[in-house]
């Protein structure tokens, strides 16, 4: 087993204060309106979990399963694990990702979800990496703006390792 030393980056109470900021905004924003909140797995469950519960409208969940990681490293390449199970169309997106860094994924999910000819997609990521960044897709909706280091913590893995930990840690070291 590796040595993998942590240094905790974001607290859970930041991260549910953030949280509840975006709850609100989207309940104003989507009160009355036909939606799908749509979670990207693995990784985004937490936060796809606790953001629904802040919001008071009505919508309907899907799940959305992506393969583009091995380890600490972005393959470039994304993979449908599952696919959504209802029809988007004519309805209103939220499309909830737990972290945005190259933009690969996230730009690949939209493009892939507007083919499906729903009235909007909405952006929302728990973290964005903007100095990683390699494309100009922007998320609508960010909880926190990090530099580009590799995290774990609630929802995110590194090798399916430490999704449990309430809060955001930066990983310093892989030995």
């Amino acid at each position: 087993m590796e040595h993998i030393k942590l240094s905790p980056l974001i607290t859970e109470q930041q991260i549910l204060d953030r949280i509840k900021e975006i709850g609100e905004e989207l309940t104003a924003k989507f009160k009355d309106k036909d939606v799908v909140c749509v979670c990207i797995l693995n990784g985004s469950f937490m936060f796809f979990s606790d953001l629904i519960r802040q919001m008071d409208c009505d919508f309907k969940c899907d799940f959305l399963g992506l393969s583009s990681y091995t380890g600490t490293q972005s393959t470039g390449e994304v993979k449908v694990t599952l696919d959504l199970s209802q029809s988007i169309q004519n309805k209103h997106v939220i499309l909830i990702e737990d972290i945005v860094d190259t933009g690969t994924t996230i730009e690949a999910i939209y493009q892939m979800l507007r083919a499906r000819k729903p009235e909007s997609i909405t952006t929302v990521t728990l973290l964005h990496k903007p100095e990683a960044q390699k494309n100009d897709f922007k998320p609508e909706y960010v909880g926190f703006s990090i530099g580009n280091e590799f995290v774990v913590g609630y929802g995110l893995d590194y090798n399916q390792q430490f999704r449990t930990l309430p809060y955001i840690a930066q990983v310093q070291n892989l030995n």
